[in-house]
């Protein structure tokens, strides 16, 4: 019994701490565009982490990430929650393109570069 007590007053402690921990990330913003629902998700300084649409639930259409700079880090497709399609994936100085249908991977290709073509996608 003294361990179920112990327990309860743990989780408590737990779950009080959790809930006084003060959280400053906005939260994500919703929006309707058509049939289709739009997210958009932020850092803690408030500037865009990702955002894309969502139809009947699902990932569907294009979703863009970011850097905390505001640069593109990633490019991605869904259709009906799918992956699919190019992706596109920015890091340094190089920009890899992956290409899924239904899900699968079907292609990869990267390119390195030092001028800045690679970042103007």
């Amino acid at each position: 019994m003294k361990t179920i007590k112990n327990l309860f007053l743990a989780t408590v402690f737990l779950v009080g701490g959790t809930a006084l921990a003060q959280d400053n990330t906005p939260e994500p913003a919703f929006e309707r565009e058509g049939d289709l629902i739009k997210g958009t998700f932020y850092y803690e300084d408030g500037s865009v982490r990702q955002e894309g649409t969502y139809k009947d639930g699902r990932l569907h259409g294009k979703w863009i990430s970011y850097n905390q700079d505001g640069e593109k880090t990633a490019i991605a497709n869904y259709e009906n929650g799918k992956k699919n399609g190019k992706w596109f994936f920015w890091s340094e100085n190089k920009l890899t393109e992956v290409d899924y249908k239904n899900s699968v991977i079907a292609n990869v290709n990267s390119w390195k570069s030092d001028s800045s073509l690679v970042n103007n996608l």
